[in-house]
């Protein structure tokens, strides 16, 4: 149990690529039914589990060594001390920088991200550390039935440390991606949310790397060149791509292209010479736009990702995690296709 459950080829241009758990009693009573969603119907709804949000290492160390009571009364004790941030938290932070900019533009909409805290810890230390860190959390939902709880957000993200509960959402059609603890995270943005997405089984399905793994490259770019105009099936992440292109599209009809809040990127190793032309139409074909590609041919994507300075990064492939979080880079593994 848990306290919390070749060279670099880049393309930009418009039309094609554009500018925890707590130590809860397991055998309580489940409600029969999930709860309704406080989601707005227009809304955004990301949801965090408390280990991402939070840094909670020491409080999980405590409960497993120490048992629930010790656990209970470190909490009571340190119940004004704030918890030290998680590996998601600047992703949140720069959320709300994006609902400030909506809420001018749009004071009367409810179209904006809203944040959910997946945990059914309730205690003082987590209702003080996020008045402390000002942050606008939609209310912290209960886990007992935790799919059933999450269906009943309708998250267009959903944030863990735990693997299995990442696999869970994404056999449900969740978009969903399992986060790491990081010590040492790069310096990001505060003024823009920037999104980084791997397209192969994370925007897109499976469907080319399978063709990669059972005949090699040479079959993988003449599969990619006759299928140039057909798109690929869709992703795990597509509906997060697409939220957030919703939300950049409103930002767009008041002025603010140039200097929108939101930011996003397409890293892959495909190369822009060949393989590459298949993934931005697919993106044309599904009305979809990014605002930055980079087709790196191979090479490691951590030094790209290092100028891009993203506030999260999502994969299917460890190794490129790897590389990018040994440069500060908050990365997330989506677990889904060939490869895992």
């Amino acid at each position: 149990m848990s306290v919390d459950n070749g060279p670099a080829q880049t393309v930009a241009g418009q039309g094609l690529v554009r500018n925890g758990n707590s130590a809860a009693d397991e055998n309580a009573p489940k409600p029969s039914t999930p709860p309704k969603s406080p989601r707005p119907e227009h809304g955004v709804t990301i949801v965090v589990s408390l280990r991402v949000l939070f840094n909670i290492e020491k409080e999980q160390q405590i409960y497993e060594q120490q048992g629930l009571e010790n656990y209970i009364r470190f909490q009571v004790e340190h119940e004004t001390e704030p918890l030290n941030p998680g590996p998601a938290f600047s992703f949140v932070k720069a959320l709300e920088v994006v609902n400030t900019r909506l809420r001018e533009l749009y004071p009367d909409s409810e179209e904006v991200f809203h944040v959910v805290l997946m945990t059914d810890n309730h205690d003082l230390r987590l209702l003080n550390t996020i008045n402390h860190h000002q942050l606008s959390i939609v209310h912290v939902c209960e886990t007992g039935d935790h799919i059933d709880y999450l269906k009943a957000n309708h998250p267009n993200l959903y944030l863990s440390t735990d693997p299995t509960k990442v696999r869970e959402a994404l056999n449900e059609g969740i978009a969903a991606a399992t986060m790491f603890a990081q010590e040492n995270l790069a310096e990001v943005s505060e003024v823009q949310l920037r999104v980084a997405f791997d397209g192969d089984a994370v925007l897109f399905s499976d469907e080319s790397e399978q063709i990669f793994a059972a005949q090699g490259l040479e079959k993988f770019h003449e599969h990619e060149k006759e299928n140039e105009n057909n798109p690929m099936n869709h992703g795990p992440l597509k509906g997060f791509l697409e939220a957030l292109g919703k939300l950049q599209k409103k930002l767009h009809a008041k002025g603010q292209r140039m200097d929108c809040p939101i930011r996003t990127y397409l890293v892959t190793t495909r190369d822009a010479a060949s393989s590459g032309f298949r993934a931005l139409k697919t993106l044309r074909l599904w009305d979809l736009e990014i605002d930055e590609g980079y087709f790196l041919a191979g090479s490691p994507k951590g030094p790209m990702l290092e100028k891009i300075q993203p506030h999260i990064f999502f994969d299917d492939m460890m190794s490129h995690l790897t590389g990018a979080m040994e440069l500060g880079i908050v990365a997330c593994h989506v677990p889904y296709g060939i490869s895992q």
